[in-house]
Parts: structure tokens; sequence; C-alpha cells
């Protein structure tokens, strides 16, 4: 990678070794997170001593919101989320993609770990907590739309909330002095979608959030929706930034920034074949 330019030099070639450690990585991490996001769910809002002391669902978003900001900042911080990147999340892979710090031959490979570690993670619940994650209260994680919502209105909302999220990723990974945050900052942005989206569309903004869940508990029928909204919010709001690199250029693919374990010098060197 060209630190001056902050992007994949097109003459390297795919470190397929290199490609296929920090897949794994993310397949790790999204099992991790689904797992996380569905014991949250299990012990907030199913069947718990935890769930009964809490007035009701508007209170135990917030909770579950909370959770799983910490949850996911924790993971981008942790050593295998500083070397891949942290995304678990094939939206803002895509992202790093468009904006000319993350190779496109990455693109596919993470997605399918991060859509593969979500069914683990589900799997791993349901192994853990037993039956109970399979009850209509938990549904093993599984998102719906509230009653009223059509499919249009829900996938705006999905898209607009992943565009937001790009967006200010995408600024705060261009001034050094704010990279430190952008992990806290996702964390944060996907707790309060949980949080004020939670009886409405469910929060997701994130397809691998909601693939391993909806294929486990066979939730499918607004499944596309979850998968596609994110992807197209972020390519669209991708898109301008990627413009502007030549003003505010994103320097790393890495959502914990220019960390000591993963400054631009040690950033992703692979491209898309050309």
């Amino acid at each position: 990678m060209d630190p001056s330019q902050g992007r994949p030099n097109k003459g390297e070639r795919v470190s397929f070794g290199r490609l296929a450690r920090d897949s794994a990585f993310e397949l790790i991490l999204t099992s991790v997170l689904l797992f996380g996001v569905v014991s949250i769910v299990r012990w907030v809002i199913g069947p718990s001593p935890i769930s009964r002391t809490i007035p009701g669902i508007h209170a135990e978003l917030w909770i579950v919101g909370a959770a799983v900001a910490f949850l996911l900042a924790g993971l981008i911080l942790s050593p295998p989320g500083r070397a891949s990147g942290g995304h678990m999340n094939p939206a803002i892979s895509l992202a790093m993609w468009r904006f000319g710090v993350f190779p496109g031959a990455g693109v596919i490979p993470y997605t399918i770990a991060q859509l593969l570690g979500s069914v683990l993670g589900v799997v791993a619940a349901r192994t853990v907590w037993g039956h109970v994650v399979a009850e209509p209260t938990v549904a093993y994680g599984a998102l719906q739309p509230g009653p009223g919502w059509s499919t249009s209105e829900l996938f705006a909302i999905e898209a607009f909330g992943m565009a937001v999220i790009v967006s200010l990723v995408g600024f705060c990974l261009a001034v050094q002095r704010l990279t430190p945050f952008v992990p806290w900052i996702v964390g944060a942005l996907v707790g309060l979608g949980i949080a004020v989206l939670g009886t409405t569309t469910g929060g997701s903004l994130n397809p691998a959030r909601q693939f391993g869940p909806a294929v486990i508990s066979g939730q499918t029928q607004f499944l596309w929706v979850y998968l596609v909204a994110p992807l197209v919010g972020a390519a669209i709001e991708a898109w301008p930034i990627s413009l502007l690199q030549y003003r505010r250029k994103v320097l790393t693919h890495r959502l914990c920034g220019h960390c000591p374990a993963s400054s631009n010098k040690s950033a992703l060197k692979i491209s898309a074949p050309q």
C-alpha cells in the first residue's frame, strides 16, 4: 500500500495466505459477535430473571443495544479485529473497497466468512443455552419488522442507517486524531440503531447480523431486504466519499484505525486482479 495515496498498490497481487488468514479471522469474529448477540437477547429479552426485572421492551432494547455496542467495539479492538480490519459486516467490507483502501479480491471471501460465521455463532448459542434460544421470545435472535411496515420502508431505513455509519466511519478514518474512536463510534451507532429501531425495523444494519438467525429460525420472509439494503446504503454513501479522496483520504480498511498493531504500512497488501 502506498501511504501517500491511501490506496492499495494495483501492481501487487493477491496473497492467498494473507487473505485466507484474515477471512478466517472475520469468520471467528462474526461467530463471536452472533453468539454474543443471541446470548444477550436470550437473557435480556427471553425468559430469565434479568428480563423479569426490566419494565418493558423499550428498556430491554436499550440494554441490548448498549451490550452489543461494547461487544462490537471490543471485537474490533481485539487482536483478530486489528489484523483483519474487524469488519464483521459485508456492507463495511464493500464500503472499504469503494473507499479504495480494501481490495476487491477480498470482498467476496470476507462476505462468505462473515455469513458463515453468523450461522456458526447462532448454532453455538443454541448449543450452549439450549432450547430456550428457539422459543418465540428469542427466535435465535432473528429480526422482523414491526406491524404495518412495508418492504420498501424497511429497505429504505436499513439502507439509510448503513449509509450514516459508512459516512461517519469514512470521515473518522480520514482524520488521524479521530481514528482511535472509530470502534466506539461504530459500536455506539449500531447500539443506537438497535435501541431506536428495534420495535420497527429491528435495527439490523448488517447482513451478517440477520443471516444466521434467519436461516436457523426459518424466518426468511424479509431476509433479502436485510441482506441487500445495507449493501446498497454502503455503496451509495461510499461513492461520493471516494470522489472526495483528494480532500479527505481514508487511509486504512481497519476499524481500529491507525493503532500500533495496524499502521498504514501494515495494511492489507492485496488488490483485485486487473
